[in-house]
């Protein structure tokens, strides 16, 4: 880890820590930071994951952080003001980009240094919405969090490339070890989704909220194309929470049920034990319609032994090596993906296990949170360095 130093004290700002992939890396660098000696702050709403930060030496400021209304955003300015200068903050890290507005004022107001971390490609329809997004910009650095992400900020806010940070989030590899989840949990999940003890068709699994654009349905489509043809090798698990999309979620249990193919695609639901999912799998896949900013399904089921096929576009064609890990299929082509999935067939149980042990070890070598953590010290490092530095040259 690089050395910051001794009274370094770092306030992160995100809207809520209920849940996902922003929020677990705030609550990893917190723990990062504290490892390190430091101070680490958490200006958000508030949430489930509050208690995980406060055990790790974290300390939570409760503010409205997640509001978009404009006065609270200048009073969340003022809260943050007082609150540096109270605990004499080290730099400020913005983690969305509606608070972003107020630790990006607060942080001029004290002279603070400023980052921002791009957790996705933000669609901008207008000039507005452009400027919106731009917040993230504002800083010393910005953090993107994949190479793809990366060049889209360069290209979209005309960014200088050195001020534009890649650093992929990371997987909890103590979680995802196949070592330390005993086969009971895997038994769970077999029989809660139906899984027969003796199953020997491919066991396929789209993780992932029930959503069009996540793919489902085209898999659906895939799976017929399939059967049309006469093959049956394959047993697909749709793993993940409609959220309140009933309507798609009808649609697909139709489609299924129109192409006959309930004993060959079952829709599970939400699942909370995703490394013993994995482990049930033989293959996991990432069939999104849209360009992934990172891809989480597509790493985690590769840090646990197992091949992954996903879509050829966004940042899964840096987290796949197609050949190596996985395979790459054209997105939305579901001809294509009925192509592939029978390929994953033929290479048989010998062939994927192989491809699983090199994902494996390529996933935990690039993709774990003690580097996307020593990375985002490195920039605080840097940053830090740079301001000491401007300040020796104007003095």
């Amino acid at each position: 880890m690089p050395d910051l130093p001794a009274d370094f004290t770092l306030l992160q700002v995100t809207p809520e820590l209920e849940t996902g992939g922003a929020e677990q890396t705030t609550i990893d660098v917190a723990h990062a930071v504290v490892a390190q000696g430091g101070k680490a702050l958490v200006a958000t709403k508030g949430g489930r994951m509050a208690a995980r930060l406060e055990a790790d030496g974290g300390r939570l400021a409760q503010m409205p952080a997640q509001s978009k209304n404009p006065l609270v955003m200048l009073g969340n300015a003022a809260r943050l003001i007082d609150l540096i200068k109270r605990e004499k903050v080290s730099l400020v890290h913005a983690r969305s980009r509606a608070p972003a507005f107020s630790a990006l004022w607060a942080a001029h107001a004290t002279k603070v240094p400023f980052v921002a971390t791009y957790h996705g490609v933000y669609n901008a329809k207008s000039d507005l919405k452009r400027w919106y997004n731009a917040v993230m910009t504002k800083g010393d650095l910005v953090i993107a969090n994949s190479e793809y992400t990366r060049q889209h900020v360069i290209k979209e806010h005309g960014v200088a490339p050195e001020k534009v940070v890649a650093i992929p989030r990371g997987v909890d590899l103590s979680r995802f070890e196949p070592g330390v989840v005993p086969a009971s949990r895997i038994e769970a999940l077999r029989k809660a989704w139906g899984v027969a003890p003796d199953e020997r068709r491919l066991k396929v699994l789209l993780a992932g909220r029930l959503t069009r654009w996540k793919g489902q349905g085209l898999m659906v489509e895939a799976m017929k194309i399939l059967k049309d043809r006469g093959e049956n090798r394959i047993l697909l698990l749709l793993a993940g929470d409609d959220q309140g999309r009933k309507g798609y979620r009808a649609e697909l249990e139709a489609a299924i049920a129109a192409a006959g193919l309930q004993d060959a695609v079952k829709l599970v639901g939400h699942c909370d034990d995703m490394p013993a999912a994995y482990l049930l799998a033989d293959l996991a896949i990432a069939p999104s319609l849209e360009p992934e900013a990172f891809g989480r399904t597509a790493v985690e089921p590769q840090v646990m032994g197992r091949p992954v096929l996903a879509s050829d576009h966004g940042a899964t064609r840096e987290t796949v090596s197609p050949a190596e890990t996985g395979w790459l299929a054209p997105p939305g082509d579901a001809q294509a993906w009925a192509e592939a999935l029978l390929h994953a067939c033929e290479i048989g149980a010998a062939g994927r296990q192989t491809m699983g042990l090199a994902a494996r070890t390529r996933a935990r070598r690039l993709y774990s949170v003690d580097a996307m953590c020593e990375a985002t010290l490195k920039v605080y490092a840097r940053i830090l360095g740079a301001r000491v530095l401007g300040l020796e040259r104007s003095a």
